[in-house]
């Protein structure tokens, strides 16, 4: 899971309100509210009216980061893990993305003769762009003559110069999002046409699925979940494959001086992880000793949940996060 989503977070000092909703209805909504208010004990009236605005105006369940006066990041969760309220120096934003899951940056492409439907995955809601087509003639014809085979190649020749425009489309995406996967389904000689067109970076990500096109989406939707759910097993697999061989690190101690020195390309958590951890107001300033943490420079040591400061270190030195039953431990995949 890449954390740039919740980087805006840290660029705010806490202390943070974080709050977990389940989906409120009627009148019970101000009197849940109630009891989330009084469980925010020591935060200030600022931060509680900015949660309390934006709790009455859902209906469903959510994940709300605040502070000074200020809601910074809000999820909408389709099963809150429990319900709480928590006022402490760092957002507890871990149980969210345990419930979220892995988000891999993706594209999903329907490819025709006329051009491409594509619609970006990664960081805020899906955006869908349309390739139209450029070139015609779209359709054969079986018109006869001494003409028939110079039409046929016009034709085609339209098809691949529609499918090169989408090949530069996916192309310009992937170099500024990064992104991960590519899953096209559609025509299959336009598939072909854009394969041969894509650059080598596209198309190492490509994944090829079977059913879909512009105007039916139903399989193609099914098709795209099982082509993550494999890419993620992969990726799982081949990062704690990576840790294994290497003798990579294993429990906080170690992991947060990794964190510390930027080596991490992926840290590996079982789950939550509330047990207590020094921290400063550094991104990577963690430790599970509060000694060897003022002597890097921290005046004013403070406790803190270890996933909420493991999890801050991660977005800050660029890390992933991977939610895994492979590892007991915290553990983490080296960069170097």
């Amino acid at each position: 899971m890449r954390l740039d989503f919740i980087r805006p977070l840290y660029e705010r000092r806490g202390p943070y309100a974080s709050v977990y909703l389940g989906a409120l209805t009627g009148p019970e909504r101000e009197t849940h509210w109630h009891s989330v208010r009084d469980a925010l004990d020591g935060a200030d009236p600022a931060t509680v009216a900015a949660l309390a605005e934006r709790a009455e105006a859902a209906a469903a369940g959510q994940a709300l980061f605040a502070t000074h006066g200020e809601v910074v990041l809000a999820e909408p969760l389709s099963r809150p893990p429990y319900e709480r309220a928590t006022w402490s120096p760092l957002p507890n934003i871990a149980p969210m993305l345990l419930e979220r899951g892995e988000n891999v940056p993706h594209l999903r492409v329907i490819v025709d003769h006329a051009g491409a439907e594509l619609t970006v995955y990664g960081s805020g809601a899906p955006r869908r762009r349309t390739v139209q087509a450029a070139v015609w003639p779209l359709q054969k014809t079986a018109q006869g003559g001494w003409s028939q085979r110079r039409y046929e190649m016009s034709v085609e020749n339209a098809w691949e110069q529609n499918a090169q425009a989408v090949a530069h489309e996916i192309d310009e995406q992937v170099r500024r999002l990064g992104t991960e996967l590519i899953i096209i389904a559609g025509e299959p000689k336009s598939r072909s046409f854009l394969m041969h067109h894509l650059g080598t970076k596209a198309s190492d990500r490509v994944v090829m699925v079977e059913h879909g096109s512009r105007s039916d989406h139903g399989q193609f939707e099914e098709d795209v979940e099982q082509a993550l759910d494999d890419w993620l097993d992969r990726r799982r697999g081949e990062l704690l494959e990576r840790h294994q061989e290497s003798g990579g690190p294993v429990g906080l101690s170690q992991v947060a001086r990794a964190l510390r020195d930027g080596r991490v390309q992926a840290l590996l958590l079982p789950g939550e992880r509330p047990e207590p951890i020094w921290i400063g107001e550094g991104g990577v300033q963690l430790n599970t000793d509060q000694g060897e943490l003022r002597h890097w420079g921290v005046t004013e040591p403070v406790r803190e949940r270890a996933d909420a400061a493991l999890v801050r270190a991660a977005a800050m030195t660029d890390a992933e996060l991977w939610f895994t039953d492979g590892v007991k431990d915290v553990a983490a995949v080296l960069r170097y």
